[in-house]
């Protein structure tokens, strides 16, 4: 059995819920508490220093001959722990398990890295709990203001501050990481394919030229609540109305500017059979090719939500929850990972990664695997086991040529 097989034998049934077969994996929740001290046993098992940051990313370091104390301009890799609800096995592990892999692989064959080489595992990458996605990456970055980060609430009402606090964290010391730049030289993240790209082409890998301008955006639909049965057509005043009419309408607005628009976070409010709702909450998650057509494409949709929201006596709100630039892969990394790999294809993306959020203040790179069946976020997220073998070849590959010199 390879070092793979086994690693990813380990995490195979946590936070696996046993009747979708998808896994629940939310950012501090047990599940990925677990997996964090996977993280860390896996590192002191392999002689890495380890370490959580102040926004809750895990690092392990694999230091050169002699060196101590903090390392710098270290070659990093990995992913992250955390999954949507009921998400597939390979978003976000599957990097967090080849970097590991691909250590050991060149522990095997007795490299000596001339400079370090890291692994990571990002917090809360989904931001399927709080709702800002990449939310550890953004706080190291600076992307995203500590303040507002602590105030995000989960489903149940608590904060992120109260949540870091139960955990044994200290919310103060949430914010930018100043070490960040230094020790990061380069990161490349290995990602499970979410598209078919790789299974059209018949290729195994392949390395990230792109990724699309994306954002959430939450539209707050208001009405008046009232009796199901006795209140008659002409006297209600139903936010389901226009909310499922902006459904339809940003369905057909994607389809114009060549992008993607989905609602898939909903609230109801009272959320009674036999009333109508005084209030719909609801998430809009937008991605387009370019900034100015997601500009465009939501600005529609946001046009279209005040129409069908008037039309009903309703009224909405829009808030930007999150939005994030194209990302465009500088070319020196990519160029160099395919002089190593051979004439690997080069992909564009439309989903978000932390590679994509570090691209902002460092050089960063990304690696797919293929996924046959071009699911994601899902319990049928698959890929096959020499495709990941593959993967954790290609990423030793990089990171052995990496640290050579």
């Amino acid at each position: 059995m390879s070092t793979f097989d086994g690693l990813w034998a380990e995490i195979a049934g946590v936070g696996r819920d046993p009747g979708s077969g998808g896994y629940r994996r939310p950012v501090w929740g047990a599940a990925e508490r677990t997996l964090r001290e996977w993280f860390l046993g896996c590192a002191a098992g392999r002689g890495m220093d380890t370490e959580t940051d102040r926004n809750g990313n895990l690092w392990a370091w694999w230091l050169p001959p002699g060196r101590t104390g903090d390392p710098s301009d270290a070659l990093v890799t990995g992913s992250h722990l955390d999954s949507v609800p009921d998400g597939g096995a390979f978003d976000g592990p599957l990097g967090v398990v080849s970097a590991f892999a691909a250590v050991d692989a060149l522990r095997a064959e007795g490299h000596v890295p001339r400079r370090p080489i890291g692994i990571v595992a990002f917090a809360d990458e989904e931001g399927a709990r709080f709702g800002v996605a990449c939310a550890g990456s953004q706080l190291s970055t600076g992307a995203l203001a500590p303040e507002r980060a602590l105030g995000l609430r989960d489903a149940e009402g608590h904060s992120l501050a109260e949540v870091l606090t139960a955990a044994g964290r200290d919310p103060s010391a949430v914010g930018r990481d100043p070490r960040l730049t230094e020790r990061v030289g380069l990161f490349v993240e290995l990602h499970v394919e979410q598209g078919r790209a790789l299974d059209r082409l018949g290729e195994p890998v392949a390395v990230a030229s792109s990724i699309w301008p994306h954002g959430r955006w939450r539209l707050d639909f208001t009405g008046e609540a009232n009796h199901a049965g006795a209140t008659l057509l002409a006297d209600r005043h139903d936010p389901m109305l226009p909310y499922a009419a902006t459904v339809v309408a940003a369905r057909e607005r994607a389809g114009q500017h060549g992008g993607v628009a989905t609602f898939g976070k909903l609230g109801v409010t009272p959320n009674g059979a036999n009333a109508i709702a005084s209030a719909i909450s609801a998430v809009l998650d937008a991605r387009a090719p370019s900034t100015e057509v997601l500009e465009a494409m939501t600005a529609e949709v946001f046009a279209d939500a005040a129409r069908h929201a008037a039309t009903e006596g309703t009224t909405v709100a829009v808030r930007t929850e999150s939005v994030s630039p194209v990302v465009t892969f500088p070319d020196g990394p990519r160029d160099r990972i395919r002089r190593v790999l051979g004439a690997v294809p080069v992909l564009p993306t439309a989903a978000g990664h932390d590679a994509g959020v570090l691209s902002a203040v460092l050089p960063t790179a990304m690696l797919f695997v293929r996924n046959p069946t071009g699911v994601s976020h899902s319990p049928a997220e698959w890929a096959e086991h020499d495709d990941c073998l593959a993967g954790v070849a290609a990423l030793t590959a990089v990171l052995r040529d990496g640290t050579s010199a």
